[in-house]
Formats: structure tokens, sequence, C-alpha cells
């Protein structure tokens, strides 16, 4: 990500986070690639996906910040989260406003 989760450096990283603890996720751990240019060029090569942030859950990639918002809408993330055990099951994202 751009930044940190506690101070995201772009529109996108910050969405993801927002998103993430929209859904009850306390544990976020980012990787600030404004500090390497060598980690923000091989995240990219390692993935083959070209945009930051990148999302992975159990070391698992899950996608950047446009797959985050769509499974965030369809409810795929809030399965996805509660299959890999970050969730409990009854816990339900907030409304959007």
């Amino acid at each position: 990500m751009k930044g940190t989760p506690d101070e995201p450096m772009c529109g996108f990283s910050r969405a993801v986070i927002q998103i993430l603890q929209m859904h009850g996720v306390d544990e976020i751990t980012g990787v600030d690639c404004l500090q390497d240019p060598e980690v923000r060029e091989g995240i990219k090569e390692y993935t083959d996906w070209p945009t930051i942030p990148q999302v992975y859950v159990k070391g698992e990639f899950i996608g950047g910040c446009d797959v985050m918002v769509q499974m965030h809408q369809s409810g795929e993330l809030h399965e996805l989260l509660v299959k890999e055990k970050l969730l409990d099951e009854e816990t339900n994202p907030e409304p959007e406003k």
C-alpha cells in the first residue's frame, strides 16, 4: 500500500483500509511501498498486477482496490473473511451511507 494502515497516502489505499475496517477487521498489516522503490516494482511483478494497493488474505493475493470494492458490494468479501476465520459469521459490515 501507499502509506500505512493508520496513515494511507492515497485514496485507493484509504478505501481498502476503510472497507476492511467496515467489515470489522482489526489487524491490518501494511507495507509502505513508497519507502522502497524495489518493493513497489517487485510486488507488481510478483503478482502480475499493475496497481497498488494489493490485498492479501492469509498470504493469498486477492486483488486491488477495485476488486475489494466489488467483493464488498457483492458480499463476497464478508464470505471470504468468515471462511478464513478473520471474522465471526454474525459480524456484518456497517451499512453504507
